[in-house]
C-alpha cells in the first residue's frame, strides 16, 4: 500500500515550529495529499488545518523522504514532500490531531524531533535558511 503526504518546515525569525502529535512524536505539520491537489496545495491546506497559519512565504526548498511503516497489520510505503516556509505569525491554533506545539531554536528543535529522517529535513532547511533565500510569494 502507498501513501503520499506533504508538509513544511515552518520558521519565524530564528525559531522552527514543531507539533506534538497525539501518537507522542514531535514533527512538522503534514498530511495526506488529496486527489487533484498539487504538492504545494496539500502542504498549504494541511498547515492551515493543523496550525491555523495562512500568512506564509514559501521558498523554493523542496525535499522528499520515503519510509515504510505498519498500520493495522499492513505495511505502508509513505513518501513525504517537505517545503520550507517563513511564517509572519507565531499564533497557532492546533487541530484535534495534536496535543501541543513549540517554537524552538534550531538546536532545541533538532533535539526535540522524534524521527531521524525529520532531523535530516531540519538540517537541510537550516542550511538553506543560512543562505540568503529566494522567496516566492505563492498565494492560492
Amino acid at each position: 500500500m502507498k501513501e503520499e503526504s506533504c508538509g513544511a518546515v515552518i520558521y519565524h525569525s530564528d525559531e522552527f515550529l514543531l507539533l506534538h502529535y497525539e501518537a507522542g512524536h514531535w514533527d512538522f505539520p503534514k498530511g495526506n495529499r488529496e486527489k487533484g491537489e498539487t504538492k504545494l496545495e496539500t502542504a498549504r491546506r494541511e498547515i492551515e488545518e493543523e496550525t491555523g497559519l495562512t500568512d506564509l512565504e514559501f521558498t523554493d526548498f523542496e525535499e522528499e523522504i520515503s519510509y515504510f511503516y505498519r498500520r493495522e497489520g499492513k505495511t505502508i510505503y509513505k513518501t513525504v514532500t517537505y517545503f520550507l516556509a517563513r511564517s509572519f505569525s507565531k499564533k497557532i491554533t492546533i487541530s484535534w490531531e495534536h496535543k501541543g506545539y513549540e517554537w524552538l531554536t534550531y538546536e532545541k528543535a533538532l533535539d526535540r524531533i522524534t524521527f531521524q529522517n525529520a532531523r535530516e529535513i531540519l538540517e537541510a532547511a537550516q542550511s538553506y535558511v543560512n543562505i540568503p533565500p529566494k522567496f516566492q510569494q505563492l498565494r492560492l
